[in-house]
């Protein structure tokens, strides 16, 4: 494959757009979220994402000594 066959593929899927982005609409949602259920959401995210590097990082020293 040439550089300018890559080219015009390129040039081509950026024209197209095969899968909608985002599926936007302007009515009202149909279940309001509470504060209560935001605050649960937020800090299971925070712990799925967050602790294992956490983890990760208070261990760091024990990782380079079994090598």
């Amino acid at each position: 494959m040439s550089l300018p066959t890559v080219s015009r593929l390129f040039r081509s899927a950026l024209r197209t757009q095969l899968v909608p982005v985002a599926n936007v609409t302007s009515k009202p949602a149909k279940h309001t979220v509470t504060a209560g259920e935001q605050a649960i959401a937020m800090t299971a995210l925070f712990m799925a994402i967050l602790a294992p590097s956490s983890w990760v990082l208070a261990h760091l020293e024990d990782y380079k000594k079994n090598k």
